[in-house]
């Protein structure tokens, strides 16, 4: 009976360009009743991921891995799965990338489904989800960024000059995320770009700016993107944190990769290295990784005192101990027009190094550029129906179950930056995704949850109910992946993201383009 049940639901038609609705409803793969699975309790449960980045795939496969009897439905808001992985990894960084595979292997398993373009609070209501499964995972991690909250942060009032323009959303620019293709970076009006932030998300759009565009277009980076980085007259760029070098929360191997771009001279305040490094000494000795760092930068950095550079040269500046006060525009520098001018207030730094504080003075320091990107933080986002600390940016938990005022909320979990924050890279998102999933598994095995009221079969209908006229199943999803890498290969590159929905859904759907 096992067999029968898999050959139904991976023997699924696929919906052709003349295809109706009513057929391609019937494509959606076929409730899981059908499917029988003998197992201590003999019983099937179901349990609904809502997110199909790395967070809610790790935490799918770790349940996987841990029953077998457990069948988990991911929903994904957008037709393409995989999160900041596709959406928010630099392009030049395909390694990182790899753990799509394991993304891949998790979605074809037969206890796995995949609903994308799927808007859980908006095609579905949360509550229908915590009403039809046993357990629901919040992984849908943090699609905001923190602000600067200063004057002009949001543009010119004649709509002309961007003000500070999201780093977040540069990323998703530059790599194909839909939402984000109306931006129009301005990198053609001065030579000159400031990014606030001393990140790794910070140093990913300092590389990507000082780049050569003829290396880039080997990536998966979109061919919009790289039309603009072809015209670019931006040459310099100013990375600036309001605390000190050992304050950074950049890593070393992305630093090193700023010296290995040719013809690029990085430049800093080699006296305040110095100076911090030595009153950080011992602070350093209990960090190796950050004094590796450090000696790094001494070893490629310029003094910006005696920096003399060569016209057409690129620099790369590291900035400290600067917070931004407000963005000025069509403002003169040295007798010539600029389009912006962020206008930053110089701080001094009070304490230890591992609890050092800016502490603003009254001095003042003007940065003209073309574009300024903030990258301070990613924010999470409520979703309705259940709680949220607005402080944190999390949905409250303990160890992963979610609470309200300290009470345990049955069945309801939470995994991924939405947990515990946006900080962390993929192999941290994954370790927290498996502690989650375990603490499932348990409530499962204690039979803390699984006791819902509707059947499985019933569960099941209500669902697809909800979303059979939207959902992009899996199957469909690597069809347009396919599309992605074909046309990529044609342009001697890994893919070319399709970048609207309209036409990634039509075709993921296997329909005739307009």
């Amino acid at each position: 009976m096992l067999a029968i049940g898999v050959l139904l639901r991976r023997a699924i038609t696929r919906p052709t360009a003349a295809t109706s609705l009513d057929l391609r409803i019937s494509a959606i793969p076929v409730p899981r009743y059908f499917t029988t699975t003998t197992t201590t309790h003999g019983t099937n449960r179901t349990i609904a991921v809502v997110g199909g980045g790395a967070a809610g795939f790790y935490t799918a496969s770790r349940i996987l891995a841990k029953t077998n009897n457990v069948f988990v439905d991911i929903f994904e808001r957008l037709p393409a799965p995989h999160g900041l992985v596709r959406y928010g990894v630099a392009p030049d960084h395909p390694e990182v990338k790899n753990c799509t595979n394991k993304f891949d292997s998790v979605a074809s398993d037969p206890r796995v489904r995949l609903f994308a373009n799927v808007s859980v609070g908006d095609t579905i209501p949360l509550d229908r989800l915590r009403n039809a499964y046993d357990g629901v995972v919040l992984a849908y991690g943090a699609s905001k960024d923190r602000r600067l909250n200063i004057p002009g942060e949001d543009g010119s009032g004649d709509g002309e000059k961007q003000g500070v323009v999201s780093a977040r959303r540069f990323v998703a620019w530059y790599n194909g995320y839909p939402e984000a293709q109306g931006l129009t970076p301005d990198l053609e009006s001065f030579d000159r770009v400031v990014i606030v932030g001393h990140g790794n998300v910070a140093l990913d759009c300092a590389r990507i700016l000082l780049s050569d565009p003829d290396v880039l277009a080997k990536t998966d980076i979109t061919e919009a993107a790289l039309r603009v980085l072809r015209k670019s007259r931006v040459r310099h760029v100013e990375m600036v944190g309001r605390r000190g070098p050992l304050q950074v929360s950049f890593t070393t191997k992305e630093l090193r990769e700023m010296t290995k771009i040719p013809g690029l001279q990085i430049i800093c305040d080699r006296e305040l290295l110095n100076t911090q490094c030595d009153l950080g000494s011992e602070y350093l000795e209990s960090r190796r990784p950050l004094k590796r760092m450090m000696e790094l930068l001494l070893k490629h950095a310029v003094d910006k005192n005696d920096y003399i550079g060569d016209i057409g040269e690129k620099t790369f500046t590291l900035r400290f101990l600067m917070s931004p006060q407000e963005m000025l525009f069509d403002q003169k520098v040295d007798g010539q027009q600029v389009p912006q001018l962020l206008r930053f207030g110089v701080n001094r730094l009070e304490g230890p190094p591992e609890s050092a504080k800016a502490i603003s003075t009254n001095d003042t320091i003007d940065v003209p550029c073309s574009v300024a990107l903030r990258s301070i933080g990613y924010k999470s986002t409520r979703i309705t129906g259940a709680p949220f600390d607005d402080y944190r940016g999390v949905v409250p938990n303990i160890a992963g179950r979610v609470t309200v005022d300290q009470d345990l909320v049955p069945g309801l979990y939470v995994a991924g930056w939405l947990k515990r924050g946006p900080v962390g890279v993929i192999a941290t998102t994954m370790q927290d995704a498996y502690r989650t999933a375990d603490a499932v598994v348990m409530d499962l095995n204690s039979g803390v949850i699984g006791h819902n009221d509707l059947s499985f079969g019933d569960a099941d209908r209500v669902i697809l109910e909800d979303i059979k006229n939207v959902c992009i199943t899996n199957e469909e999803w690597k069809r347009l992946e396919k599309y992605e890498v074909e046309a990529g290969r044609e342009l001697g590159k890994p893919r070319e993201k399709v970048t609207e929905v309209g036409q990634m859904l039509a075709i993921a759907r296997g329909q005739e383009l307009e």
